[in-house]
């Protein structure tokens, strides 16, 4: 039995443009921890406790050190069948568009090429006077403890959206543009709490996109969206897409 209809099925196949919006879920899946689920806290520490500017300025030595920890994690992850899918997809259409809230950098490791890192990438630094930018392993940083920046000697930071502060305009315009301009957006893992990418699924179906959730758990946006998947990326996404390519094959 198929989990689409015929009539999303063939908007699927047929569509101009089709959004994913991925949040934290799809790289639990993969062993990264949630800031929210079971495994959020470091030391007692909440991400809110330290993922703000007051705390970096505050000590910046424990904020570089949790930082630390967590891109370890991430670099012990891989990408699953989630992220793998989404890059396949994208290489085999142009149309397809890739906005994530997650910093772990496994949509790149899959092979998505082109996406919109909302929330920043926690292997890129920044500096905290001049506008230098860099990678952490391809720049010879990622060594434990505080960093400085290699053109004017400042103290970096992670490359992240904290708390508090603002997003990247660019990257937000753009990401409203491909949302009101898709017809299919698929949301997931994602808990709904934030409000930039609720507001963005919520632009794509306003202005006439399906709405495609797929996550264990019903959130706020489930009301809004034509299909509600109850499952994890890495087995609903699989099944998707030989509805929408039986002639593929997924390797």
């Amino acid at each position: 039995m198929n989990l689409l209809p015929q009539d999303s099925l063939e908007l699927i196949q047929n569509a101009p443009s089709i959004v994913f919006l991925t949040g934290a879920g799809i790289s639990s899946e993969s062993g990264i921890p949630t800031f929210r689920g079971e495994g959020g806290l470091w030391k007692n520490f909440r991400a809110e406790d330290l993922a703000t500017p007051e705390a970096f300025q505050k000590n910046p030595k424990l904020v570089w050190e949790w930082y630390d920890w967590r891109r370890e994690i991430c670099q012990k992850a891989k990408p699953n069948l989630g992220h793998l899918i989404i890059a396949k997809w994208q290489k085999k259409s142009s149309s397809v568009h890739l906005i994530t809230q997650n910093v772990d950098g496994l949509h790149p490791r899959a092979g998505s090429e082109t996406l919109i890192e909302l929330h920043g990438n926690i292997f890129r630094v920044r500096c905290t006077n001049c506008t230098s930018i860099f990678h952490l392993e391809k720049d010879g940083l990622d060594h434990p403890g505080l960093k400085f920046c290699k053109e004017c000697d400042s103290l970096l930071r992670p490359d992240i959206v904290w708390f508090g502060e603002e997003y990247n305009q660019n990257l937000l315009t753009k990401s409203w543009e491909l949302c009101k301009q898709s017809q299919v957006v698929i949301l997931i893992g994602t808990s709904a709490n934030v409000s930039v990418p609720t507001n963005l699924a919520q632009t794509a179906i306003r202005n006439g996109a399906i709405g495609i959730e797929i996550n264990p758990e019903e959130t706020n946006l489930t009301p809004s969206m034509k299909h509600h998947f109850d499952g994890k990326s890495g087995e609903v996404l699989p099944q998707i897409w030989k509805e929408v390519f039986p002639d593929e094959t997924m390797e």
